[in-house]
């Protein structure tokens, strides 16, 4: 990538209060650079100031959230410090000199319109063109950023394209007017390793054609060494180390850094103990030895043939739509005491198989066997008594909760629903908190209340509140930071072991999958590409597919 000498962002002091006193601080006198065709990744956890500060840049924080800034950032071609800047500065800025590419395109997206307009007003706003140059210059740009049939993409809305094509939609949009810098906040948290590598590698492609700088916003190490040339560490809103991408990757100064680069799954051996941030901190640098195996040879789960068929809809008039075939003729099995790992690409039909199994979909074909009863043979009644025993743990624990009712009353009404512990379940529900490593006094407060790491505790504690013996975790560490994932990770590891569980593990991080997994079964639209030990899928994979999805997982090797 281009070494050259020209600043293009310059950050001085910069310090962000939010509310009124006692304020409290998102930022603390951070200062950086960003120079010409280079890239500076910004990692930590959340609330380290990543995005807060991203956002100081470009004058995004909302105004009547209390915010207060202070420092100075001046951009290269720009007099004014953009900190005080006028609303009128501002927008000329967003979008013609510095563009953001936010992490949810859905929520970036405006549902109403066509993506293709809402490119072509972008460049009819800053650029002048007329409606026709405007939709011929989208379309370059869909071509651009690889998108298919462009033409078509213009005149599509946004819940019509996959989570990656929204992703390319909103790259475009970003690149649209050759920014001098582009800030990219996690742009591929929630996309499978496939279509992450290909945006990567898209982003780099357009680095390298215009000279654009980045600032690209992570808690993912591994993508960093891809990425970036430098590497800003922050927490707490201060920077706490920062240099060359390779220095600080193989070798960190600060003990927070060493934390988040030991706690990564990646770098641990199946069935061990991670490593947190606390412990590297602690001095405890040591992982723990490996898990004794709790499985035994009893099946507790038998799935055969199991198959899910969408009818295509029918229009007033001429021909039904095409059938999708969701889960096509699936088979395998699930010993107690054992985590199966199962893992694919959006759209293979990882999450459709997980509802079948606990008959929240019913499938069109085979069979589900649960502890030896045939679940398709239920009744409803007898399949509500059931699921008792089989839960899932969801991948968005906000969406999971009510937030109008307490944790303590989300985590008490499954006890009520399933008919146990009368008379003793606040007391029970309050163990179940601790359990999970919160206090019992949480059980008063409401989900807002809480980090996200602690709102997946929370939802943890409500799945163990039925008592089951079968969990499915479904992308359930997937949007959580490195080092909080390292300690749900073990959570849920120390949970089957107390408490003799089974669990079916979903994700798209293949790393986690390989850290938790005794098997691990490969989907690749709708079928079962192979099933075999981490050992062996990753080791010598037999299957093209699977190969393709160990190719583009990001690496990290640290010295």
């Amino acid at each position: 990538m281009n070494q050259k000498s020209e600043i293009i962002l310059s950050v001085n002091d910069l310090s962000v209060l939010f509310g009124v006193a006692p304020t409290t601080s998102g930022v603390s006198s951070l200062s950086f650079q960003v120079q010409k065709g280079q890239t500076l990744a910004i990692v930590g956890e959340s609330g380290s100031g990543k995005t807060v500060s991203s956002m100081s840049i470009l004058g995004l924080l909302p105004k009547n959230g209390g915010s207060r800034m202070k420092g100075s950032v001046h951009l290269s071609g720009v007099a004014e410090n953009l900190i005080g800047a006028s609303s009128e500065v501002m927008r000329k800025i967003r979008g013609r000199k510095i563009s953001m590419v936010f992490q949810e395109p859905m929520t970036s997206l405006n549902p109403l319109m066509s993506c293709g307009k809402q490119v072509s007003e972008v460049l009819q706003h800053h650029l002048g063109l007329n409606k026709k140059d405007a939709r011929d210059q989208t379309i370059v740009l869909f071509r651009q950023v690889s998108l298919p049939r462009p033409e078509v993409m213009f005149d599509q809305y946004p819940h019509q394209l996959s989570g990656g094509q929204k992703q390319r939609v909103m790259i475009a949009m970003a690149i649209a007017c050759k920014p001098d810098l582009l800030i990219a906040d996690e742009p591929t948290t929630a996309l499978d390793v496939t279509v992450q590598r290909e945006i990567i590698l898209l982003l780099k492609k357009i680095q390298e054609e215009t000279e654009m700088s980045m600032i690209f916003i992570t808690h993912d190490l591994a993508l960093v060494a891809e990425v970036a040339d430098e590497i800003m560490v922050m927490r707490h809103g201060k920077c706490v180390e920062m240099g060359k991408a390779s220095e600080v990757l193989t070798n960190p100064k600060a003990p927070y850094t060493k934390g988040l680069l030991a706690c990564r799954p990646s770098g641990a051996s199946p069935g061990s103990r991670l490593l947190t941030v606390q412990d590297i901190e602690a001095g405890r640098m040591v992982a723990s030895e490996k898990r004794t195996s709790s499985i035994q040879e009893e099946l507790i789960l038998e799935v055969r043939n199991l198959t899910k068929t969408y009818k295509g809809n029918r229009p007033f008039f001429g021909k039904a739509g095409e059938d999708v075939v969701a889960v096509s003729d699936v088979s395998f099995s699930v010993r107690r005491g054992e985590t199966l790992g199962l893992v694919g690409e959006s759209g293979c039909g990882k999450t459709t198989l997980s509802r079948i199994l606990l008959r929240l979909i019913e499938p069109s074909e085979g069979s589900i066997v649960f502890d030896k009863k045939d679940l398709l043979s239920l009744s409803d009644a007898e399949m509500r008594k059931m699921r008792k025993e089989m839960q899932i743990i969801f991948q968005d624990p906000y969406s999971s909760l009510n937030p109008r009712i307490t944790v303590g009353s989300a985590i008490t009404e499954v006890m009520i629903s399933a008919g146990i512990h009368a008379g003793k379940r606040k007391e029970r529900t309050e163990y179940l908190l601790e359990k999970v490593g919160l206090k019992a006094e949480d059980y008063s407060k409401y989900p807002h209340q809480f980090s996200g790491g602690q709102r997946q505790r929370v939802v943890i504690a409500r799945t163990l509140a039925a008592e089951p013996r079968f969990v499915i975790c479904d992308e359930s560490v997937s949007a959580l930071d490195v080092s909080v994932q390292a300690q749900v990770l073990n959570l849920l590891n120390d949970l089957k072991e107390e408490f003799g569980l089974t669990y079916i593990f979903i994700s798209h991080d293949l790393a986690v999958v390989r850290f938790m997994s005794d098997r691990i079964v490969v989907m690749n639209k709708g079928k079962l590409e192979e099933i075999g030990t981490p050992d062996v899928i990753f080791n010598n994979p037999a299957s093209p597919y699977t190969k393709r999805l160990l190719e583009s997982m990001p690496k990290l090797e640290v010295v």
